[in-house]
């Protein structure tokens, strides 16, 4: 099902142009999807992706750690959680980091590289230049709460849902404002909507725990909309209402 999943995301590019069908073919011979990491046979490098449970995380890269050792870098795809604690699962957390993908990775041209306690300056130089052969433009940040984007886009994201809830503008306009007046690409909450609204909940709740109760409190109105299952473009539904790739703002009188 997960090859399905990515072949058609691949299709759907080649039917907008993104892609060429050419690439797309070729990607497909190279895909595999193995069912247990045991049969994923030796591999260069590994990045993880599961959601984002410290406890999880640390799970997934004990079993990396011990199956991969010839491995020359474990990543985690972490937008908040400690590279750090991560690596405390492993016998070698020298060889741990982060490496921060942004959504949708296809078009998106930023990885955040970030460096743990114990990372060796070979892990950092090795996973930048893993970053840059995939076409990306690579940042490197210290193992802090939130890392640079993460502690920037949900402060921002934030402040915009309690704006919804005081009905100061809708969604919609709260986007548009900041698309047009600061030249962000893509609005806070259309933005969170993209990102997954559990995803930026789960965020939140790392920072407010880590750096500051307050200034992170997740807004109520996100709370009640992951609980309702509405947790933006992946679910259909979130601060817009989406129709495949393209976000459909309510009016006011039936905001979320």
């Amino acid at each position: 099902m997960l090859f399905d999943e990515i072949a058609g995301s691949w299709e759907r590019a080649v039917a907008r142009g993104k892609l060429a069908a050419e690439t797309a073919e070729r990607a497909r011979g190279r895909l595999s999807v193995p069912e247990r990491l045991e049969d994923a046979g030796p591999v260069g490098l590994a990045v993880e992706a599961v959601p984002e449970e410290l406890s999880l995380k640390q799970r997934v890269f004990a079993e990396l750690d011990r199956l991969f050792p010839d491995a020359a870098f474990l990543a985690s795809n972490t937008s908040a959680l400690s590279i750090t604690e991560i690596a405390r699962s492993t016998g070698d957390p020298s060889r741990i980091v982060g490496l921060h993908f942004f959504n949708p990775v296809a078009a998106m041209p930023l990885v955040e590289v970030v460096r743990g306690r114990a990372t060796s300056e070979e892990t950092l130089t090795r996973a930048v230049e893993f970053a840059e052969a995939l076409g990306k433009q690579a940042i490197r940040v210290k193992d802090a709460p939130g890392f640079a984007t993460s502690r920037l886009g949900v402060a921002l994201g934030l402040e915009a849902m309690r704006m919804v809830e005081e009905n100061v503008a809708s969604a919609a306009d709260i986007d548009r404002a900041m698309e047009l007046g600061y030249g962000h690409r893509l609005g806070p909450l259309k933005t969170s909507d993209l990102v997954g609204l559990d995803v930026r909940l789960a965020i939140a709740e790392t920072l407010a725990g880590a750096l500051d109760d307050r200034r992170f409190a997740p807004p109520e109105i996100l709370r009640r909309l992951v609980a309702e299952g509405k947790t933006g473009k992946k679910s259909g539904q979130g601060f817009y209402r989406w129709d495949g790739d393209s976000p459909r703002s309510d009016s006011p009188k039936e905001r979320p």
